[in-house]
């Protein structure tokens, strides 16, 4: 097999981004596969960043086994210690290549991977290499923001200018910032056939939509996409304090709201 993509992560592992992760939770990203988890599963959570979405699905299958795997070494001990802080003792974190899973053929009954594809280079690869290590019959479950849905009320021109500065970044990586609309042809064209597709919209108001903006207000400053927008000269310090000042200013708007969509893809081996 040929060696695997070089990926580039938009979003670095900057603070500001491993602790916006980590209020994510399983009753909100895994909605659409939580009733199908069953107790003594064994599932495969690919990029798991900070594991807490990870601790939820080994909540769901105990006292099944749940392997985190996430490429970047650092983040991994944010999951280690929030599972031990969760008292969950069924889930593993590894560092890991999702385009060379070191497992044999039929190894898991779940794989998911939540916002991951989106980053990569080589989708269609990493989700082929997810359905070799899912048993016959075992479900795959795949989801992804779409970045060209994202609207805030109040609107703001800043937010204008950091869209399409990600979007730039983004595609520069050879990423696709836009995945959840391209999601089902990705599972499909890796050798899916039974798939389901399962929309939400994300919708953020009051204090949740303020933590958003004041999130992205540091992102915009110190993240990898701050990096990678100043190492593409497709910004300057200038132009990023000023989409951050944007972000915080809305943060304090009277009534901020944000809203995007996300698909999700249920497939069976």
């Amino acid at each position: 097999m040929s060696d695997p993509p070089r990926d580039r992560y938009t979003h670095g592992h900057h603070e500001s981004v491993v602790q916006s992760h980590a209020r994510r939770r399983a009753e909100v990203e895994a909605w659409f596969l939580l009733p199908s988890l069953k107790s003594g599963m064994r599932l495969l959570d690919c990029g798991c960043g900070p594991g807490t979405v990870t601790a939820g699905l080994a909540r769901a299958v105990s006292p099944g086994e749940v392997v985190g795997l996430d490429s970047a070494a650092g983040v991994l001990e944010h999951a280690r210690a929030h599972a031990a802080e969760e008292s969950v003792d069924n889930v593993t974190f590894v560092d890991g290549d999702v385009y060379h899973l070191e497992y044999a053929k039929a190894e898991f009954d779940v794989v998911y991977a939540n916002q991951l594809l989106q980053h990569l280079t080589d989708p269609v690869r990493a989700l082929q290499e997810m359905r070799r290590v899912l048993k016959p019959g075992g479900l795959l479950a795949v989801r992804d923001a779409d970045y060209a849905t994202m609207s805030p009320h109040p609107k703001f021109p800043e937010f204008l200018d950091w869209n399409r500065l990600y979007h730039d970044v983004a595609y520069r990586n050879n990423a696709e910032p836009d995945a959840g609309r391209t999601l089902p042809s990705w599972v499909r064209q890796a050798g899916f056939d039974d798939i389901e597709i399962h929309p939400n919209v994300v919708a953020m108001d009051g204090e949740e939509a303020r933590i958003w903006g004041q999130t992205w207000s540091q992102r915009i400053l110190y993240s990898g996409i701050a990096d990678q927008a100043l190492e593409y000269g497709y910004a300057d310090q200038e132009e990023l304090q000023r989409i951050s000042d944007g972000w915080a200013t809305w943060a304090e708007s009277e009534e901020p709201f944000f809203m995007f969509t996300q698909i999700g893809v249920l497939a069976v081996r």
